[in-house]
């Protein structure tokens, strides 16, 4: 019976009651299909902060490259920093383990509704591919006279024609495995960013060359921003740097319904390095402990680590047990216009895997 060892971030506010409940499911797949799931928690993030002042500990990624894959909760507290947050444990376990591709699928699942007009189950289903080890979120830069009158503040995005390259040809490469449009759009500013999205283009349409099977389009990050809203059922696989795949991919959760069902990876494709699999919401400390939390975006994310793992039927079923769920909208959180509980959530996901 395969076994994988996987590494438990349940972080801070709500991250702690939806990694738990995913991480339980995914066990209950991977059990059905002839597989073990072991875990380790690690109980890092801002409480680890106030009592230790960092994030995590000196060894913390040693410990976490010993695992197959990581499932992480969420990280943020409203009195701490989020600069200090993400640069104290997410920003570097993506780049120590050189997790380049963040990969975020956005579906408007049967039984959702989205907020915009005259989108169906089904009319939206794309997938926001961003580059997550450079660009604009590569800290480098600094301040000068800090907290003076003339202070200086300089932030310098990074791009590497191999960075840009891998990541495309990641995109390219998902489009041929998906069965639907084999298109893959690209976002860039180079219109303003004479230097770096101007690289992006150019290896852009180099990569293209290679794929004369998939279709292609670029556009501007503002374009894609009002194209997200107006003509979401357009869109397949997009190819985005740092900073404008974040953006972009949280609208995407938006306009399936809700963020609550927004999952996301943080994927090593070479498998030299654990990956990291992650909710896209936040901590949301307004709802801690009120046992209302949207854990789907969480089991979604572990459906997502499945697959990574080679566990495809089980990634299959825990993805096929939340489909029914949401269609027959009888159990949902109430981000989803429903009343139920974590907890009723989670008891309905089982029976449904059964």
């Amino acid at each position: 019976m395969p076994k994988f060892s996987i590494a438990l971030l349940p972080g801070d506010g709500i991250g702690r009651e939806v990694t738990p409940a995913a991480f339980e499911l995914a066990v209950e797949a991977a059990e059905r299909s002839g597989s073990t799931l072991e875990s380790t928690s690690y109980d890092w993030g801002t409480d680890y902060y106030f009592a230790n002042g960092r994030m995590m500990p000196p060894d913390a990624l040693e410990l976490l490259s010993r695992h197959d894959a990581i499932l992480l909760g969420a990280v943020g507290h409203p009195d701490v920093p989020d600069n200090i947050t993400l640069n104290g444990l997410l920003l570097p376990i993506r780049r120590a383990f050189d997790q380049y591709a963040n990969v975020r699928p956005a579906i408007l699942y049967e039984g959702v509704e989205s907020p915009l007009k005259n989108f169906r189950s089904g009319d939206i289903d794309m997938i926001v591919v961003r580059e997550n080890t450079e660009g604009e979120y590569a800290q480098i830069g600094g301040f000068v006279h800090e907290r003076h009158a003339h202070e200086l503040a300089i932030q310098t995005a990074v791009f590497t024609h191999h960075g840009v390259e891998r990541i495309i040809r990641y995109a390219f490469e998902l489009a041929r495995k998906r069965d639907s449009k084999r298109l893959v759009t690209s976002i860039t500013k180079s219109n303003a960013q004479g230097f770096s999205m101007v690289l992006w283009d150019r290896v852009f349409r180099e990569v293209a060359e290679q794929y004369p099977d998939i279709q292609t389009e670029s556009l501007l990050v503002d374009a894609a921003a009002m194209n997200f809203i107006r003509r979401p059922n357009s869109f397949d696989v997009v190819v985005a740097s740092n900073l404008f795949g974040d953006i972009l991919s949280d609208i995407s959760a938006i306009i399936t319904g809700s963020i609550g069902l927004a999952a996301s990876a943080n994927i090593d494709p070479s498998h030299t390095f654990p990956s990291m699999f992650e909710p896209v919401h936040g901590s949301a400390p307004d709802i801690v402990g009120k046992g209302v939390a949207n854990p789907l975006a969480a089991v979604l994310s572990a459906a997502m680590m499945l697959d990574h793992l080679g566990l495809a039927e089980a990634s299959r079923q825990l993805d096929s047990a939340i489909r029914l769920l949401l269609a027959q909208a009888r159990v949902r959180t109430a981000d989803l216009g429903g009343l139920s509980s974590t907890d009723d959530v989670v008891a309905e996901l089982k029976r449904l895997l059964h």
